[in-house]
């Protein structure tokens, strides 16, 4: 197993958490309107006119007139054409330094070679898909099961979303019982049962417009980094179906935008011993991130079953799976276990599931990060960035704050993902709903700024980096960030 890591230093997330407690607390530094103004005159509307023809054009078919999540909205959603290495090029011809790396599953950077011919290759003898078995179907299992000790069995899907789905059904039918719980703010796809408590941890149902509030019924959230606030959820389910499964991003909600401590991940393991849960870890960022054997391996944590995401098809469609241990995913198979007992098999299924092109492009991403330590590659540059971002933020006097968990980078500038509901506290769900709101639109706004200057952030606020950079690229984006931190000022 390769205990080659991201991560250096791990952070102290009591003092990262004040930082986000008193950056709530403050005013909004946001980008000067006079800036801001001059970013949509001679950027947006002189240099990015045949993306905004575009999707002015695309508004008239597609709800919203962009596909997908990750797109950077304001003032209008750009259309990138070239995606190679660290670099992303739009339709009008501009470059840009690509922080939003496909939503972290490229740690090789965009679109390497080693892949790409192979899967070329692939697609000039087989074709994508054919509905039957390929021989790297097995291949990238293997791979898998091979550096992450807890994974004796893998079934691979279409997203990280079904995967989760698959989780759900797996373990309840492994330990009979009925509940979820899941940590308050984090994302684990769009399903039903576990749009619940997303973004704001004690939100409960209210961003799941669309989904009848019955089929929460056992669903529930517990509070980010607080073990007796699991154990109360935990022991209150003994008496109503018992828990069938823990959900945990293991690095904090949202991809660590809101930190854990480093011993965290190990007491959740323990409460899910005894109280008979099954411990999921939700790894669709964190896997061949922080490293080969994953966040569990950092932490030395064994989960029961581990999500998967857009890495394991090294970001070609077809991008998800579950893996565990074989006690738990034989409820994928069907037919008889290993003691010749009969066992129910979890309905699922994926058509377009571990098609050879995705396992194909899967198999030599694992390859090409194990071969090339493209993991620590990129922590080093994460390490790189966020030290340059915090001298740059104590060189202007902003409350801004600037943390990473290895290659996932995190730029705080007012907020927005640190809001909170509990039920002792004054913050109530329309409050921070509306403060919320305010915050995005700023944070937006910073986003915008920093895409005039040719950095593609995660919602202005989450950068990933990769092994393709280099000190030179940090360095020069840093400089960038620093144009923009020269024009913010306290919102008026």
């Amino acid at each position: 197993m390769d205990t080659r890591f991201s991560i250096t230093n791990y952070h102290d997330a009591a003092a990262v958490t004040k930082q986000l407690d008193n950056l709530i607390r403050q005013p909004i530094y946001t980008i000067k309107p006079d800036a801001l103004k001059d970013y949509e005159d001679n950027y947006f509307n002189k240099k990015c006119l045949k993306s905004k023809a575009m999707i002015d054009e695309a508004k008239q078919i597609i709800p919203g007139g962009v596909q997908h999540n990750l797109a950077f909205n304001y003032p209008f959603p750009l259309v990138f054409t070239k995606a190679a290495g660290a670099k992303l090029y739009d339709i009008d011809g501009n470059e840009y330094f690509d922080f939003l790396q496909a939503g972290g599953p490229t740690v090789l950077g965009s679109n390497p070679p080693e892949v790409r011919e192979r899967v070329i290759d692939l697609l000039n003898n087989c074709g994508p898909s054919t509905g039957l078995f390929h021989e790297f179907e097995y291949k990238l299992a293997k791979k898998i099961s091979d550096n992450i000790e807890t994974v004796q069995m893998f079934r691979m899907l279409g997203s990280g979303t079904e995967a989760c789905m698959a989780a759900v059904r797996v373990a309840r039918l492994a330990t009979k019982n009925k509940n979820i719980i899941k940590m308050g703010g984090a994302y684990h796809g769009w399903s039903d049962q576990l749009g619940y408590g997303i973004r704001v941890p004690g939100s409960k149902f209210t961003q799941a417009s669309g989904v009848p509030l019955y089929l929460f019924k056992h669903t529930h959230e517990f509070f980010p980094n607080d073990l007796n606030d699991l154990e109360k959820k935990l022991r209150a389910n003994m008496l109503r179906g018992g828990t069938a499964a823990v959900f945990i991003e293991p690095v904090g909600p949202e991809s660590g935008t809101r930190p854990l401590d480093f011993n965290f991940n190990k007491g959740v393991e323990r409460l899910c011993r005894k109280y008979g849960a099954l411990l999921v870890f939700d790894e669709v960022v964190t896997a061949f991130r922080i490293g080969m054997a994953g966040a569990q391996g950092y932490y030395g944590v064994s989960p029961d079953l581990t999500i998967f995401g857009k890495v394991v098809a090294g970001g070609y469609p077809g991008a998800g799976g579950v893996g565990g241990k074989k006690e738990y995913m034989k409820y994928l198979g069907a037919g008889l276990d290993d003691s010749g007992t009969k066992v129910k098999k979890a309905l699922i299924g994926g058509t377009m599931a571990a098609t050879p092109v995705s396992c194909v492009a899967g198999y030599y991403t694992l390859e090409q990060i194990e071969k090339t330590n493209a993991c620590q590659k990129a922590g080093q540059m994460g390490d790189r960035i966020t030290a340059g971002l915090q001298e740059i933020i104590k060189k202007y006097g902003l409350p801004f704050v600037a943390f990473n968990q290895g290659s996932i980078c995190h730029l705080e500038t007012v907020g927005t993902m640190h809001f909170a509901i509990r039920w002792n506290r004054p913050w109530t769900i329309p409050d921070v709903l509306k403060e919320t709101s305010v915050r995005k639109k700023e944070m937006e706004h910073m986003g915008a700024a920093y895409m005039a200057e040719g950095i593609v952030t995660l919602a202005g606020s989450r950068l990933y980096t990769s092994a393709a950079y280099s000190p030179e690229m940090i360095d020069e984006t840093l400089a960038r960030f620093d144009k923009v931190f020269a024009n913010v000022a306290l919102k008026s």
